[in-house]
């Protein structure tokens, strides 16, 4: 295990790496699918305005660990925001608390317009982004194909554009942390840089993102730390430089 591996669980993952006051703060967090132990004591932090990528092959528990903190499994331990425990809360309550959730499945309104889906996950900002909430036109100055297509039923959108509609509805909730599963999966390469950079003005804006992908590549290019998933446990906790460095565990770890 490199020297970058996941510190001890009882550090509070408060190390070079982890260092500084957490947004989000998980530990020990278990999760269950019926009798199903799926997740093992993860450990992860974030802080405000950073970009963290959770890695790791599929099935390992990357997934469950977005939905327990979003409080759609059955899980115990602790979720922290801004100190608040979450654990045991319902899933729109964490939601009106500032997280915002991306799944995998984009869940659109398929017989919806563009513009009636975006319509539909506005709220009011987030306590700390009072003053510098997103609007309906920002979404549309990043994603301009959106503007194209605001009053095209949302069920005929390719798949690329169904990705960009799912992430604008999100940010229009005005989340201070935003967690992203797999949004670049099954994308062309252009649509895939597009996303790179709504991520990049995210982190530019003070907004958190929990990002879960397979990419490595784009992962290591926009992330701040990343986290390696294995068998429903962290077992590697870095900077991208480190994660490049650390052969074994990617070999280990997340190469086929």
């Amino acid at each position: 295990m490199s020297a970058a591996a996941v510190p001890d669980p009882g550090d509070g993952l408060s190390g070079t790496h982890g260092g500084g006051e957490a947004l989000m703060e998980v530990r020990d967090l278990h999760a269950y699918y019926g009798k199903s132990h799926v997740l093992h004591g993860v450990d992860l932090r974030i802080r405000k305005g950073e970009i963290v990528s959770l890695l790791g092959r599929n099935g390992v528990g990357r997934s469950t660990t977005a939905k327990a903190i979003m409080g759609l499994v059955d899980c115990k331990g602790s979720v922290r925001f801004h100190g608040d425990e979450l654990v045991g809360c319902k899933a729109f309550q964490i939601a009106n608390r500032g997280i915002g959730y991306v799944p995998e499945s984009r869940d659109i309104f398929p017989t919806l317009t563009v513009e009636q889906n975006l319509l539909l996950g506005q709220k009011p900002p987030a306590r700390s982004l009072v003053g510098s909430a997103w609007s309906l036109e920002d979404m549309y100055r990043m994603f301009p194909r959106l503007k194209e297509r605001q009053h095209t039923p949302a069920g005929v959108l390719s798949g690329g554009e169904q990705q960009m509609l799912t992430l604008c509805r999100s940010l229009l909730g005005n989340p201070e942390l935003i967690m992203i599963d797999e949004p670049t999966e099954g994308l062309a390469p252009k649509i895939v840089e597009l996303v790179a950079r709504y991520l990049q003005e995210l982190k530019s804006r003070g907004i958190s993102v929990l990002l879960i992908e397979q990419k490595l590549a784009i992962a290591l290019e926009i992330s701040q730390r990343v986290y390696v998933m294995g068998h429903g446990a962290i077992v590697f906790e870095g900077t991208p430089a480190e994660l490049a460095g650390a052969a074994a565990i990617r070999r280990d770890w997340l190469e086929v």
